[in-house]
């Protein structure tokens, strides 16, 4: 384990691969290694929410993906559908689905990891399971692949802590590859979490939508129907 600052190398090209993009919000694809939004120095200034604004100089976060973690990110292009996602993101009215390879094979086909968190303050941004003060956490998964030694699971988070999927596939003694701060990431490596789907109620319509991004390490694995619902 690694809790030493990296040196930030955002990718490049493409400047952004937008899944979708109409006056309310821009879908994008996030690449491993690109900050959501800025950093707090200039050196951590470019981000998917700078790039964005780029070509709509309004837009606003309405959630984000850790800077290793690829896939779907949701950005609002005005005022009120900035409101209305972030209130979707705060009910758990969004839905979403991550795939993650992770390390040595796991056993149960499926599962759910129920274990309350809270931030690790002397080594943040670390988090860790507390019983006492943390805050309530479920993850589903279900093995998708197993190979010699590692495992392909799909992910279904019920709430949205920082880092929760990395902590919770740790706890069960299969770390995501690549995890620098959870595991035993090799220099180079990227963290092997992609935010593969999300689905949410469009801002504008009220319609359910489902945005997808294929993920670079499982390009195979087809996208699973979302439902709407009050539970993730």
């Amino acid at each position: 384990m690694s809790l030493e600052p990296l040196r930030y190398n955002p990718p490049l090209e493409p400047r952004l691969t937008i899944i979708h993009e109409d006056r309310d919000m821009v879908v994008v694809s996030k690449p491993s290694g690109l900050l959501s939004v800025p950093g707090r120095t200039p050196d951590l200034f470019d981000s998917v929410l700078s790039r964005v604004r780029e070509i709509h100089p309004g837009a606003q976060a309405v959630h984000r993906l850790d800077l290793g973690t690829s896939g779907v990110l949701a950005v609002a292009t005005r005022r009120k559908a900035e409101a209305i996602l972030r209130q979707q993101f705060q009910d758990r009215l969004t839905r979403k689905i991550y795939l993650a390879r992770v390390q040595g094979v796991m056993i149960e086909d499926s599962g759910q990891v129920d274990l309350p968190l809270i931030c690790d303050w002397p080594n943040r941004p670390r988090q860790m399971v507390c019983h006492d003060t943390g805050k309530s956490a479920q993850t589903d998964y279900l093995v998708l692949e197993r190979a010699q030694e590692s495992t392909l699971v799909l992910l279904r988070p019920h709430t949205g802590r920082s880092h929760q999927l990395r902590v919770h596939m740790a706890s069960l003694g299969h770390p995501i590859l690549g995890d620098n701060l959870y595991g035993e990431a090799k220099s180079g490596e990227r963290l092997l979490l992609h935010a593969s789907q999300l689905g949410l109620y469009h801002p504008y319509s009220g319609e359910w939508t489902v945005f997808h991004a294929p993920c670079d390490f499982a390009r195979h694995i087809e996208p699973v129907k979302l439902e709407p619902g009050a539970d993730c």
